[in-house]
């Protein structure tokens, strides 16, 4: 009998180290589809609140921008847990961001208040369309910065994009609560429109939930408010989505106030300590 080495080869090599069988698992791994793939997500829900809003449905579409805010929380740390971090993740990431909480955002409030002033409220849609693009090329831009003192002090620069759609929505919250026509009245909401696109191409400091710190005395309280917010969001999330605007809202000079401090602790070279809340 004549050994023509195949018992050699596999001896040498196990099932899963042979070369054919290596070349044969060669390609693209789904911890790297997977980050994408959520992104993606986000940017089909962002797209069909406009469709929504076409039609007239104002709750789907509006919730549909609640999905895309939390698909766009999630896609960032299903990357870091599969480290599936690219450089294309990144671009589809900001590209997602614009539409999902600039255009979308814009569109569906134009169609449902501004529609009654076209020049005036297509102009303030525009702003927050494309001070929410500039702000996400402005963050790419300083992506790479050495010096960037608000993140270095646990802060971000301005409103970030989906807070931004939220604040901007603020109005439809209000009149979906309440079913008063004065919050969807043009005169209210352009100038909010207009004012929350300055917010999110300013420099104001605002607080980065990454960066807060809870007592470790109020653990157990800090768990009950989360699951007490769960609720009121499942029972009346429309009230409960205005709550949270507001107190967002309320929280900005506060998180100024804090990074003044901060950058004065730094100038006179004293231990600095990061944004800390308690429930």
């Amino acid at each position: 009998m004549i050994d023509d080495g195949n018992d050699m080869v596999a001896d040498r090599y196990p099932p899963t180290r042979r070369p054919g069988l290596r070349r044969l698992r060669k390609g693209l791994p789904l911890r790297a589809v997977a980050p994408n793939a959520v992104t993606a997500l986000a940017l089909c829900s962002g797209l069909s609140g406009v469709r929504f809003a076409i039609s007239g449905e104002w709750t789907s579409a509006a919730t549909m921008i609640l999905v895309a805010g939390v698909l766009d929380g999630l896609d960032g740390r299903v990357a870091r847990m599969l480290h599936g971090e690219s450089r294309f993740g990144a671009e589809l990431d900001s590209l997602s961001d614009a539409i999902s909480f600039g255009v979308a955002p814009a569109l569906i409030v134009y169609l449902w208040s501004l529609s009654v002033f076209p020049r005036i409220g297509w102009i303030c849609c525009l702003m927050l369309a494309v001070f929410c693009a500039l702000r996400l090329a402005r963050f790419n831009a300083q992506i790479d910065t050495t010096e960037q003192p608000h993140k270095s002090a646990g802060f971000l620069t301005g409103v970030p994009a989906p807070a931004g759609a939220g604040l901007a929505m603020l109005p439809m919250y209000l009149w979906l609560s309440t079913d008063l026509p004065v919050f969807n009245s043009p005169y209210l909401v352009a100038p909010w429109i207009a004012f929350v696109a300055f917010l999110m191409v300013s420099s104001i400091a605002t607080f980065s939930w990454s960066s807060l710190r809870l007592r470790s005395n109020v653990r157990f309280e800090a768990i009950a408010g989360v699951v007490l917010l769960g609720a009121a969001l499942v029972s009346a999330p429309w009230p409960t989505l205005s709550v949270v605007c507001l107190v967002y809202l309320a929280l900005m000079p506060w998180s100024i106030w804090s990074y003044a401090r901060i950058r004065r602790q730094r100038a006179t070279n004293r231990p600095v300590q990061t944004p800390s809340t308690s429930a």
